[in-house]
């Protein structure tokens, strides 16, 4: 079955994953996925990732991270979708919560963090927020 939005996907695995206390959680692999997910970890909301092997195709394994038994994501949201994309200037970037959160940012230069774009001077595509 096609998948129309394979970031969603990807976030929607990770949220229920945590709901369950998982410690990791596999996904079919992309680089959007995996820019996505260096993002995660250099914010330190995730452990790590792998692309592992498995039955001939690639999949990546996503360690989660959890402080005092509760997840360290407390939300994890899509913003621009298939069917509505958000873009922003540099000057209109969004804040999420002052600043504790994070939102991931596709860019001319690559995926980033919001704050890594304010350095850049560079806007893009809102792909999702964290916090």
């Amino acid at each position: 079955m096609p998948m129309n939005d394979p970031l969603g996907d990807l976030l929607t695995r990770i949220r229920n994953a945590q709901m369950r206390n998982k410690s990791k959680v596999t996904s079919p692999t992309s680089k959007l996925r995996e820019n996505v997910l260096e993002v995660l970890k250099n914010e330190g909301y995730i452990r790590g990732y792998a692309v592992v092997e498995k039955d001939g195709r690639s999949e990546i394994e996503i360690e989660l991270k959890y402080f005092d038994g509760e997840p360290v994501i407390r939300e994890i949201e899509r913003v621009s979708k298939p069917g509505r994309r958000v873009y922003t200037s540099v000057k209109n970037m969004p804040r999420i919560n002052n600043g504790l959160g994070v939102t991931i940012v596709s860019t001319p230069k690559g995926v980033m963090a919001d704050h890594e774009a304010r350095d850049a001077n560079v806007g893009g595509e809102i792909l999702c927020t964290v916090f």
